[in-house]
């Protein structure tokens, strides 16, 4: 090689310098990651406290449950006193606070409601807010007048005694009864109503189950023994009065039937009783068959205008189905047991009469 050549090595290129990394660009999510995070946490518990605060069971103070009312006339006021005055005021208030969240609509929520073990106060609260109402039992039984049927009627639901006549009167009167003969038209049981049953809902349903008692073969037994519908709530009323023993009712029955065939007075001591006004009488005097009435049976010939209290519907059949006998007289037994003496003669009676009369007198009853 020429020394006097000069070198063609390549030429040597300048090292470049490393560059240090750049940090990507953070996302809004990764900035605020923490703030989301505890955000979460406070929604899952606030959802949790709230799903616990909606869902925690009741715990009655009675047996079968608590009964919420909430009167036509509340306002949301009300409504959250009667439920925290009936479940308590812990969940009274959990109730109420759900109720708001739905929408609070008093008119919808006027009823009564059974808050049963368990039940929460959610499920309570859509309840209310829906209006689904737990029938209640209503029962009148032992009654006499109509004026106390009325108030026993009215003391198990919203509307008030006179509210309910007031019905009656604007009912009764067009399907056949007069005021005398209202007692007839209902029949003592136990029936199932929402308590804001309206009276004229009230009337006419118990109305119903009165003419459905009178199936064909009922009606058929009353035109046999020549009495109507209300003749024989009557009837039965007297004998239902006379003695507390069910089954001689159909005994007591048949022996009225016997005096109205043969044209006798009744001479039924309960409806003396009736007329005075006073059945915690244990004798009946003199004074008593006196007394001035169409319902006192010694001096009226016949039925007395209408029932002198309200029958039974086992009361109505006594009657329909009353056997056949003899016997014209009766008499309290003087053992006390509740039965009677019968009689087909006036002297036999007379001598039955004597002894219980007896037995009054040694027992100091007056």
């Amino acid at each position: 090689m020429n020394s006097n050549q000069e070198s063609t090595s390549p030429e040597r290129k300048p090292r470049k310098r490393a560059r240090k990394p750049t940090a990507a660009p953070q996302s809004w999510l990764s900035r605020h990651i923490l703030g989301v995070a505890i955000a979460a946490t406070a929604a899952a518990a606030a959802a949790i406290t709230i799903l616990a605060f909606a869902v925690i069971p009741h715990s009655s103070s009675g047996e079968g449950g608590d009964w919420v009312y909430i009167p036509r006339e509340s306002n949301t006021a009300a409504v959250r006193d009667s439920l925290k005055s009936s479940l308590g005021s812990s969940m009274g208030m959990r109730v109420y606070l759900m109720w708001k969240l739905m929408g609070s609509d008093v008119s919808a929520a006027n009823g009564a409601y059974l808050v049963k073990d368990g039940q929460t106060a959610l499920t309570t609260a859509r309840r209310i807010a829906t209006g689904r109402q737990t029938p209640v039992r209503v029962t009148f039984n032992g009654v006499r007048r109509f004026e106390q049927m009325a108030s026993r009627i009215a003391s198990q639901l919203e509307c008030d005694s006179a509210q309910f006549v007031n019905a009656c009167y604007d009912i009764l009167p067009s399907k056949g009864f007069v005021k005398a003969t209202f007692p007839a038209a209902f029949i003592p049981d136990s029936y199932e109503f929402y308590w804001s049953a309206a009276p004229d809902n009230v009337v006419y349903r118990l109305l119903d189950y009165r003419n459905r008692f009178w199936t064909d073969d009922r009606l058929a037994k009353a035109r046999r023994l020549g009495l109507s519908k209300v003749e024989v709530a009557t009837l039965a009323s007297i004998i239902e009065e006379e003695t507390a023993k069910r089954d001689e009712r159909p005994k007591v029955a048949r022996l009225y039937l016997n005096r109205l065939e043969k044209d006798m007075r009744l001479q039924a001591d309960p409806t003396v009783k009736f007329a005075v006004g006073d059945f915690s009488l244990r004798r009946i005097l003199g004074v008593h068959l006196k007394t001035v009435s169409p319902y006192n049976t010694y001096l009226n010939a016949g039925l007395p205008p209408g029932p002198i209290r309200i029958p039974e519907a086992s009361s109505l059949d006594a009657v329909l189905d009353a056997p056949s006998h003899p016997f014209l007289y009766m008499c309290a037994k003087e053992d006390f047991s509740g039965y009677h003496n019968f009689a087909t003669d006036y002297p036999t009676h007379q001598a039955n009469a004597r002894r219980y009369q007896a037995e009054l007198n040694r027992r100091k009853i007056k």
